[in-house]
């Protein structure tokens, strides 16, 4: 027992304990912090690359590439808002034409059901209508639920702290941006020249893993591209070239991606009467679905150098304990890991 009480093992297990309570208590609320650091390790090459080129000093290569990050996420959301606006008003415009569709496929729905039910007995009718108007008020009830006063004012009294944690990103952004080397400088004077060797190789590591990681979500992006735009020439040719690009930037969104678009519109045909229509949607979406969960574990294993088993249970846990942001952070993890082992700063050589 003793040969483990070693001043190296104590030291390893401390640090262990250390990042297990930062994982639980202090990660979850410090992941704008987090992403603006990996967000400054992601744009150092272009700062550096604006310091050779230009021969301008590290503050002004910062600033210039600092700017061009707001300016292109400014045209983005001027763009998206816009564009949102837009499709909001003309939606309200076009509600009424869909209200009157719905109304008159109810009615049509209606006329049949009487037609088909008039020979049989009253009882059974009653049954089958009390049925239908139990489903309807299913409906009403979860939309109403979905979309009642409280949830939209609880989502709304959430802007402001969503505001306030991009604010910070922002700031966090650019003052690492700025005292990266500095950092580094810091981090490497209380390491050992054994130690630093090891800990470059894991920073090389990590970027390589940084951009494959980004690399391996353009190209999953790019299948559900060409899978949408294929399937949607069979199902709706006149719409196949915009709602394919709309599925593809919607895409984006972990977990819901394309049913956020193809659910709604797959609904909206099967109430409109176009069974055909909306099962194909349905069927396009699952599709969609089963494409991005199949590809995007192999595909992200092979650019950032993990099997597709660890990547999938990387990206599974890491949702299950911070969310949204855990399909990146999990991986992120599983890579740390594997960088440490790799750079024998975490040995495993043990046997049952």
């Amino acid at each position: 027992m003793a040969r483990w009480l070693t001043k190296r093992n104590i030291t390893l297990f401390s640090l262990l304990i250390i990042v297990i309570l930062l994982s639980i208590f202090i990660l979850p609320v410090s992941i704008p912090i987090i992403l603006a650091f990996l967000t400054a390790l992601l744009f150092e090459p272009l700062v550096k690359l604006t310091e050779s080129k230009f021969k301008w000093k590290r503050n002004v290569s910062v600033m210039a590439v600092y700017i061009f990050i707001i300016a292109l996420l400014a045209v983005s959301i001027y763009y998206t808002v816009t564009s949102l606006i837009g499709r909001l008003i003309q939606f309200t415009k076009d509600a009424p034409d869909y209200l009157n569709k719905l109304s008159n496929v109810w009615i049509d729905f209606q006329s049949k059901l009487f037609l088909y039910t008039s020979d049989l007995p009253d009882d059974v009718v009653r049954s089958m209508q009390n049925g239908f108007n139990d489903i309807l008020l299913s409906f009403k009830d979860t939309f109403l639920a979905f979309f009642n006063s409280d949830k939209i004012l609880s989502l709304a009294s959430e802007i402001p702290s969503y505001l306030v944690s991009f604010i910070f990103y922002m700031i966090a952004l650019f003052l690492f941006m700025l005292e990266l080397p500095e950092l580094k400088k810091m981090i490497f004077r209380y390491l050992s020249e054994e130690t630093a060797k090891k800990v470059r190789y894991m920073i090389v590591k990590l970027n390589s893993s940084i951009f494959g990681f980004l690399k391996a979500q353009l190209l999953v992006s790019l299948v559900i591209l060409a899978v949408s735009f294929v399937g949607l020439l069979f199902i709706a040719p006149k719409y196949a070239l915009v709602m394919s690009l709309v599925i593809w930037i919607i895409d984006i969104i972990p977990i819901l991606g394309s049913i956020i678009i193809l659910a709604p519109w797959s609904l909206y045909q099967y109430v409109s009467g176009d069974i055909a229509l909306g099962t194909k949607l349905a069927i396009l979406a699952a599709i969609l679905m089963v494409v991005r969960r199949t590809v995007e574990p192999k595909v992200m294993g092979n650019q950032i150098g993990l099997s597709p088993l660890p990547t999938l249970i990387g990206m599974f846990v890491g949702l299950k304990l911070f969310g949204v942001f855990g399909l990146f952070i999990g991986p992120m993890i599983v890579i740390l890991f594997n960088t440490a082992r790799e750079a024998g700063i975490i040995k495993l050589n043990f046997k049952l």
